[in-house]
């Protein structure tokens, strides 16, 4: 099966014809790559500039800037495709989805000028530097600072779990501006940090249970002199950026965790249709049969109400709390449907060797990162 196969209203013929590049690059350069990748515990930089030549990474960015102008569903498609046939965790959906639009909607003209086209083109990696050692979710709550020193500001502290870290050119570091002011949110802004800056330094490549392919890293900066000028938008309003941003970036976590559930899903039926017990296929038992049938009517929902967020989105209407809700309920789905399909691969399910063993192992994350399935619940509480 693939996921053209499944119905959508979210989606133009332009959406699905994109579809078919985004997968023959990933099936040709990707999925083949995977367990080396994931052995060597990084994606090596070289493919960032085969998928930016395919408009693979950010196509959001308008032309004026070196990108193609187009909407959201352009990224849902790669972030889809990418956890059906790619299964590995390059970081695209980090630049394209998440760190991109900071730049878009709050860098000054010099700044999108000087990045922008390389991101789109895969010249430069970024990350975004928001956890510290004792900071996750609570972010006026982080302790890296910048001070100013003439027309630079000093950056001191340490991040971690920093997706592409190893990777990153360009890190865009959250940081306390003003550590006195209350309530203290408003002391937060974000910095734009090239790696070659002197202070800087990567720390360890992290040793995770899955995803083990993705360089997901400490950061250290030591009196790092940044210019002013490196300052995204204006000092002190970086907690009301990350606030703005957030929606999309747990949007496309739902979309990754739901594409991921159904590769799941789909391998599973094939895998129970040929294996045998007891003379018989193991597909033919009615355990399995309706543990199967559960799950595709929760898909069936969930690619339903994926739609509806997109088209939402796409009309600039999904609100935070919808965004939550949807990373919360199809991250839930993703989790419920790898447990299952591991359980009735038996004991290959806990082998490494079978992709869904790799799959459950990669899916437990996504319902901490973006913000803990915990806080979803919190925020869409509030709102009730």
């Amino acid at each position: 099966m693939s996921l053209d196969q499944i119905p959508r209203s979210a989606y133009t013929a332009d959406h699905e014809a994109f579809r078919q590049t985004v997968r023959r690059f990933l099936q040709d350069e990707i999925e083949p790559n995977g367990a080396k990748w994931a052995e060597d515990g990084i994606v090596p930089k070289s493919v960032w500039p085969k998928a930016g030549a395919l408009g693979m990474l950010c196509p959001t960015v308008p032309e004026e800037y070196g990108g193609l102008g187009l909407d959201f569903g352009y990224n849902a498609i790669v972030d889809e495709e990418s956890a059906y046939n790619g299964r590995v965790a390059t970081g695209f959906s980090l630049q394209s989805d998440i760190v991109v639009n900071y730049l878009v909607s709050y860098g000054s003209e010099e700044q999108k000028r000087t990045w922008l086209p390389k991101l789109v083109s895969g010249e430069v990696v970024t990350a975004i530097a928001m956890t510290e050692p004792g900071t996750g979710s609570d972010l006026q709550g982080m302790r890296t600072t910048a001070k100013k020193d003439g027309n630079h500001y000093v950056l001191n502290g340490s991040k971690t779990y920093i997706t592409n870290g190893q990777n990153a050119d360009l890190i865009l570091v959250c940081c306390k501006t003003d550590t006195a002011i209350e309530p203290a949110w408003k002391g937060v802004s974000i910095l734009l940090v090239e790696a070659t800056r002197e202070g800087f330094r990567r720390g360890r490549n992290l040793d995770k249970i899955g995803q083990d392919e993705a360089d997901t890293s400490e950061l250290f900066f030591d009196d790092v002199r940044v210019p002013i000028t490196n300052c995204l938008g204006e000092e002190g309003k970086g907690f009301i950026y990350l606030m703005s941003e957030l929606p999309q970036e747990r949007l496309s976590i739902a979309v990754s965790a739901q594409a991921s559930a159904q590769r799941a899903f789909d391998d599973t039926v094939a895998f129970t249709r040929e294996r045998k017990a007891f003379g018989k296929p193991i597909l033919d038992f009615q355990n399995t049969r309706f543990t199967l049938a559960d799950l595709k009517t929760k898909l069936q929902v969930g690619w339903a109400h994926l739609d509806w967020a997109l088209a939402r989105h796409l009309r600039k209407e999904l609100t935070p709390e919808e965004g939550a809700a949807a990373k919360l309920w199809h991250t839930e789905l993703q989790w419920e449907v790898m447990d299952k399909c591991l359980q009735l691969h038996g004991g290959a399910g806990y082998m490494n060797e079978y992709a869904i063993a790799r799959a459950w192992r990669g899916a437990r994350v996504t319902r901490i990162f973006g913000g803990t399935n915990e806080i979803m619940k919190e925020l869409i509480g509030r709102k009730l």
